[in-house]
């Protein structure tokens, strides 16, 4: 058995991926400020004594050296500064990043790094696969300040690999959903659309609703990162990490699917909140992952559907807000 250390242990992804493990038998050190994160992500594990969580911040550099662990999942990270700002994102992530690698290289560990689907950006040519060129825009608009982040850590890794022989695997995550999400516009549109649904209230769009993402359900997530974590094939390799690209669908499609899984009748009232909101801002038309490299290599395939992944989904999140609050 493994002992691995998950940087944002307490956060969406990384709460699923320590209770897998846990699971499986493996030592599972967490880390997390709970800035993003909450305590009641991992509570059913917390007591687990093959679980140690530290509360901390690993852009802090002195938090990591009284651990060890044979490989480090790097999930801890700044998002887009839709509300926030470009600096933090880019300061952060870095810093971060830095800390975990010189870590791994100290201690000779491996890092499965989580990056994203947003890389690819502007580039038109879909399906994306890992071979597609990584396509940003004018550095004025801040959007991209977290492509660019998550690019350079995928080329920061990589020229430790050739630099020190780092041994790395990187997983480029497409729109990962379900249980334990963060229930703000940071957990993604679905978390905002199924409260709303729930209240009844205006669902907010942001754009004309017309791009369209594939969304992966987290076990599908955690199914693929295991792979990344403790198969020798994914060594020093990047995969994609998405759902099925037939399940493509238009933000707007998938609104009316959230209100009609929790009102079963009517239509939602829909507020478009255009970009210009957020200051200069550009989205991404269309984001569809090919995962034939993934596939190939440990036969994976996505397991959960969208409407079945959204109703389990939707009854943990009512769960978690309380029949009070959406009543």
């Amino acid at each position: 058995m493994e002992k691995i250390l998950i940087t944002g242990a307490a956060g969406f992804i990384g709460s699923n991926l320590a209770a897998r493990l846990l699971e499986l038998g493996h030592n599972v050190i967490g880390i997390d400020n709970l800035s993003y994160g909450f305590e009641r992500n991992i509570a059913n594990f917390r007591n687990n004594p093959k679980f140690q969580f530290v509360l901390g911040d690993i852009a802090n550099p002195l938090l990591l050296k009284d651990y060890k662990a044979d490989i480090i999942v790097h999930l801890a990270s700044q998002k887009i500064p839709r509300y926030s700002n470009a600096l933090k994102t880019l300061d952060e992530n870095y810093t971060m990043l830095k800390n975990v690698v010189n870590k791994c290289i100290i201690d000779k560990c491996k890092i499965v790094y989580a990056s994203t689907s947003d890389v690819y950006g502007k580039n038109q040519q879909l399906p994306f696969t890992e071979e597609s060129d990584l396509v940003l825009g004018h550095p004025a608009i801040k959007r991209w300040a977290y492509a660019l982040s998550k690019i350079y850590g995928e080329q920061y890794i990589i020229a430790n690999h050739e630099e020190y022989r780092l041994n790395y695997t990187i997983g480029r995550l497409f729109g990962s959903y379900g249980p334990n999400q963060n229930l703000t516009w940071w957990g993604g549109p679905q978390s905002v659309f199924i409260t709303a649904a729930l209240k009844k209230e205006p669902v907010e769009i942001h754009g004309d609703g017309l791009q369209s993402r594939t969304f992966t359900y987290i076990s599908d997530t955690i199914n693929a990162l295991m792979c990344c974590i403790l198969n020798e094939k994914a060594q020093n390799e990047i995969f994609n990490i998405g759902s099925n690209p037939e399940e493509e669908i238009t933000i707007l499609e998938l609104t009316h699917l959230i209100w009609k899984l929790i009102n079963e009748n009517g239509e939602p009232k829909i507020k478009f909140v255009p970009y210009s909101s957020f200051g200069k801002y550009e989205d991404v038309p269309r984001r569809v992952p090919c995962i034939d490299k993934i596939s190939k290599y440990f036969e994976y395939k996505p397991q959960v559907k969208l409407d079945e992944g959204l109703k389990l989904t939707i009854e943990w999140q009512k769960r978690v807000l309380g029949k009070s609050y959406y009543t």
